[in-house]
């Protein structure tokens, strides 16, 4: 059993360093709150990010790039439209595009602007938190603001990603206490992190960062969304090592530890389980 599950381990931690040597160019239309935490953790995996948000421009970023980040944090008119520009022209040439849609659920604009995306673009890959996917997925949810919501917490993220990702023909990531990530066929689950990673702005962006990373990397995104939450909560759990609950240094410690973080640490550090 130890053995199998080092074997899943060391597929992605494969990944890891198939991203490291090829440093796909990731294009990210973010939020300005997170903008520059996403910026460093994705140079810190080894992927190189830009950050291009208009409308003149998206498209022609998106064509070149190695995968596609849409963030809802901070959304707006102006950059709702510069999203379904650079998804298009994504999906036009080939470009994995990975969805984020913050505080869905909390807002018409936002619920609209979700819809919007979700319809216009073809998504590789949702990720949010279990509030946000269920509201996605017509369950209900008690958004409040851009956090999941406690009453939330007992839904059963795998069979929620596994039936979302059959809808919606992609893989969906949900990201929480334990994580689950599912393509309509394989599902799944992660233990690792800290639940001081929700007391800081921007992991969940920083998460979306790299799930774009890696899923510029071989053309699976099943396997490369797992691997990209695999290593944020591994560096978490690192980083919390070394921090505790002071919270600057944690946020800081996290990009350490994903640039530190190697093949041989993922497999040892993994805990994950596959459906």
């Amino acid at each position: 059993m130890i053995k199998a599950a080092e074997e899943r381990a060391a597929k992605y931690a494969a990944i890891l360093n198939d991203l490291r040597a090829k440093r796909p160019l990731v294009h990210h239309i973010t939020n300005y709150v997170t903008v520059n935490d996403c910026a460093n953790v994705t140079l810190a995996i080894g992927a190189s990010p830009i950050m291009a948000d208009a409308a003149e421009e998206a498209g022609d970023i998106a064509a070149i790039s190695s995968s596609l980040v849409l963030n809802m944090g901070t959304l707006n008119s102006r950059t709702l439209e510069s999203m379904i520009i650079a998804g298009r022209s994504a999906n036009v040439n080939g470009v994995p595009v990975i969805f984020d849609p913050v505080g869905a659920g909390a807002s018409k604009l936002r619920n609209d602007a979700a819809a919007r995306v979700l319809s216009e673009v073809r998504i590789g890959v949702l990720r949010g938190n279990i509030s946000e996917i269920r509201f996605i997925g017509g369950i209900g949810a008690g958004a409040k603001g851009v956090d999941a919501d406690a009453e939330d917490a007992n839904a059963d993220a795998a069979e929620i990603a596994l039936s979302l990702a059959r809808r919606l023909k992609c893989v969906v990531a949900i990201t929480g206490a334990i994580d689950a990530v599912s393509d309509g066929e394989r599902t799944a689950g992660i233990e690792n992190g800290r639940p001081a990673m929700s007391g800081i702005t921007g992991t969940g962006c920083m998460c979306s960062s790299l799930v774009g990373s890696f899923c510029g990397t071989r053309g699976d995104s099943f396997d490369e969304t797992v691997a990209a939450i695999l290593s944020m909560g591994i560096a978490g759990e690192i980083a919390y090592e070394k921090t505790g609950n002071a919270l600057g240094s944690f946020r800081a410690a996290i990009i350490d530890a994903i640039s530190r973080l190697d093949a041989q640490t993922l497999v040892r550090r993994a805990k994950l389980y596959e459906a």
